[in-house]
């Protein structure tokens, strides 16, 4: 794929619009109508979305690079931590929040800061050097 035809942002949109429909694809005829009630549909698409949110910026940028030479078994972890970090983050703030009486809309919203801060954190916090010149710019 060649990165310089589409600006980051439509890799984005384009990968974020193939998650969302992948996750209510699961959704709708495997996970709410044998496990989740419909109120925590969000996490699953909140855990599809946050892989392409964090990686579409790894592979875009060229000082990131180096992170593609670790092991498939190191990157695979990676995947597995900001997937992991994602559902917990995003389940924890809708049971936290819930009951609130806050609308359906402001609810998913809120998960999925949830989702996406955990989520990047674990990442992060197995990756600190690909953040470390951050601060400098």
């Amino acid at each position: 794929m060649d990165k310089e035809r589409i600006p980051r942002w439509g890799w984005l949109m384009a990968g974020l619009f193939v998650a969302t429909l992948v996750a209510n694809l699961l959704n709708v005829f495997v996970l709410v109508p044998t496990v989740f009630p419909d109120s925590y549909r969000a996490v699953t698409v909140i855990t599809m979305m946050s892989p392409v949110v964090i990686y579409v910026g790894i592979w875009y940028d060229e000082d990131r690079q180096h992170y593609w030479n670790h092991s498939r078994a190191r990157v695979f972890g990676d995947v597995l931590f900001v997937v992991t970090g994602a559902a917990l983050g995003a389940a924890m703030t809708l049971v936290v929040t819930t009951g609130l009486g806050l609308p359906t809309f402001l609810l998913d919203i809120i998960a999925m800061a949830g989702g996406f801060l955990l989520s990047w954190g674990l990442f992060w916090w197995r990756n600190p050097e690909l953040y470390a010149g951050e601060s400098d710019r």
